[in-house]
């Protein structure tokens, strides 16, 4: 769940956002050490770690500051050097996931917001 201060800053959110992924880093690279296959590795990483740096992203992220932004990105690129391999960027993330959200709004003729999304969006 996310936190917001009176000022309407997201810090405290985005603190234990990376303070959680951090903590499941430490597994991740248990699994390095024990030789697990990178692609059993993205699937932890998709899971346990982008699931929460993903958590309501569509709701925090613009109003997030760069620091805070950057903040999240370096544990992004720390799972990368874990890994071996990229990963989509926070920026990446927060845009398919508002996509997502989009889409699913515009399918759902009972959404109060379907009115305010009457285009189709690519992809339907």
């Amino acid at each position: 769940m996310g936190s917001i201060t009176q000022e309407l800053k997201w810090e405290l959110n985005i603190s234990s956002i990376t303070k959680r992924a951090q903590q499941r880093m430490f597994f991740l690279r248990q699994l390095k050490k024990l030789n697990l296959p990178k692609t059993m590795m993205v699937c932890f990483y998709k899971a346990i770690i982008e699931s929460i740096l993903c958590s309501s992203i569509t709701v925090w992220y613009a109003a997030a500051t760069a620091k805070d932004k950057g903040r999240l990105q370096r544990d992004i690129r720390s799972a990368e050097r874990v890994i071996g391999c990229n990963r989509p960027s926070l920026q990446d993330l927060f845009a398919s996931r508002t996509l997502k959200r989009a889409k699913k709004i515009t399918a759902d003729p009972s959404h109060p917001r379907q009115k305010l999304c009457p285009f189709h969006l690519a992809g339907d």
